[in-house]
Formats: C-alpha cells, sequence, structure tokens
C-alpha cells in the first residue's frame, strides 16, 4: 500500500497539538529517560515504541474505565486505547525531531496507529500492546502490524497519513466519559 501524507509539509509531522503534546513536561521527561544510552534516532525510536507498547497497557486489555487522549495524560496515567496509546508514541517521536504521522485501519472499529518517517520513507508501527493473538514489533524492515485488515470482511488500512487526530477519532476520545461508553461510539469508519 502507498502511504500518502495529508500535507507535504514534513514539520507538521513534528508539530505538537492539544493531543499530542509533546512540549509537555511528563513528556520530555520520559523521552529523556528513553534517550539515555540510546546511540541513535532508529535505536531511540525502538526504545520508545517498546515503551508505549508494553508499559502502558491498553485499557481494553486491563480492564481500565479511563479514558485517555492526550499524550501527556497517557503517560500520566498508564492507560489509553490505541488512538490515545498512538498519541503518546507521536508525542515521544516527535520531541526527538523524528516526523510521525497518525495513521489507521477499518477493521470492526477504526484502528489506530503510527508511521515513523525514516531513510525518507514512511514505516507504520502499531504500539497498541501485544496480547496472544497480537505481536507487534518496531520494524523499519516490513511491516509488523498488530492486525491486518480482511479485505473478505470489508476491513481496510486508510493510506492517509495524519498531522494530527482525525477529527472524528478525537471528538469520541473527547466525549467519553468512560471505557465503556466509548466502547459504544468508536467510529466504524473515517
Amino acid at each position: 500500500m502507498q502511504l500518502i501524507q495529508e500535507t507535504a509539509d514534513l514539520s507538521a509531522y513534528l508539530a505538537a497539538d492539544e493531543a499530542i503534546d509533546h512540549h509537555h513536561p511528563l513528556v520530555r521527561e520520559t523521552a529523556a529517560k528513553l534517550a539515555e544510552g540510546v546511540v541513535d534516532s532508529y535505536e531511540y525510536a525502538r526504545a520508545a515504541f517498546e515503551f508505549v507498547r508494553d508499559a502502558i497497557p491498553h485499557s481494553q486489555d486491563s480492564g481500565d474505565p479511563r479514558v485517555t487522549w492526550r499524550a501527556s495524560d497517557v503517560l500520566k496515567q498508564g492507560t489509553g486505547i490505541c488512538y490515545a496509546k498512538a498519541h503518546a508514541l507521536a508525542a515521544l517521536l516527535r520531541v526527538e525531531d523524528i516526523p510521525t504521522a497518525l495513521c489507521y485501519q477499518k477493521l470492526e472499529v477504526v484502528h489506530g496507529l503510527v508511521a515513523v518517517r525514516f531513510n525518507g520513507a514512511w514505516h507504520r508501527q502499531d504500539p497498541r500492546g501485544n496480547k496472544p493473538g497480537v505481536d507487534a514489533r518496531f520494524s523499519l524492515e516490513g511491516e509488523r502490524l498488530a492486525f491486518m485488515p480482511d479485505a473478505k470482511s470489508n476491513e481496510l488500512d486508510y493510506p492517509v497519513l495524519y498531522a494530527e487526530p482525525h477529527p472524528v477519532v478525537l471528538g469520541v476520545l473527547k466525549a467519553a466519559p468512560d471505557r465503556p461508553y466509548l466502547w459504544k461510539t468508536l467510529p466504524t469508519a473515517l
């Protein structure tokens, strides 16, 4: 699949916004800890990915009812669904000047992930969190995502690389008082 940048301006994929708040002290502090001892941006990106994937449980898997959507809140509360975890990873990567896009898949509901830009190309990464049947890995050598869409079930990869969270996604996150409510309102398409 050919990934399509929403904007040609690469600096948009380094910007902070209300969800990807990489100017927040907690995001900067977390990034600094992750950067200790790494030798290059590729190694840092892998460390940030593994931190978000492994240290921040997916709230559905852990049974946590809280809904987070802002990167700093995901780090502070230590929980989030796929979209929130993608926002946290994007913030941790962007604060270290690694261009990062938000991207989505249409599965049963819309699933969120990120794409990082290395060596002139975009590489999708899925920090959702592993569990039985899900084995996502950081890779620039071919995708190792949590899910592969099933075309027979009308599932698909959206090719657009967004600089900011999709408004539909951000809207449902911000409107949800808790995860059970959120689960009833998750978007089924973009």
